[in-house]
């Protein structure tokens, strides 16, 4: 089972947004936060927010039936994209006027279970079945 969180209009390029994405991306939960609470960049403080609300939201979504220390919570899925910009200009000299470009971000996370719930279908399991029945 998956959950989704996604962060809207982060003050703050999708470039340097980015570069913490990619630290988290496959790792279990736990490791990830911890990779995020010692990352000393700007776009960790707002990712963490958003990997915790991914993790609210599983437990939410599995309707309390355990505890996500239970099972095996890493994050299948992180990306940012370029948001809204707001254009500003400054003065320049000889009367000129500089463009100033204030980006923004779309940031989302996907987290997933590797230990699949009660009652829930495993998928690697079914693949597995399928190429064995396939090999026959």
């Amino acid at each position: 089972m998956e959950a989704v969180a996604k962060l809207k209009n982060c003050p703050l390029s999708a470039r340097k947004m980015r570069l913490v994405v990619d630290l988290v991306r496959g790792k279990k939960v736990d490791q990830a936060l911890d990779i995020l609470h010692f990352t000393k960049k700007e776009a960790a403080v707002w990712l963490e927010k958003v990997v915790l609300s991914a993790i609210a939201n599983w437990e939410n979504k599995t309707e309390g039936l355990q505890n996500s220390d239970d099972y095996e919570l890493y994050v299948k899925a992180a990306f940012s994209d370029g948001g809204s910009v707001l254009k500003r200009f400054r003065p320049a000299p000889h009367g000129r006027a500089n463009r100033i470009r204030k980006r923004s971000n779309h940031v989302t996370i996907v987290v997933a279970n590797r230990i699949p719930l009660p009652g829930e279908a495993n998928p690697q399991a079914e693949v597995e079945l399928e190429e064995a029945e396939s090999d026959k």
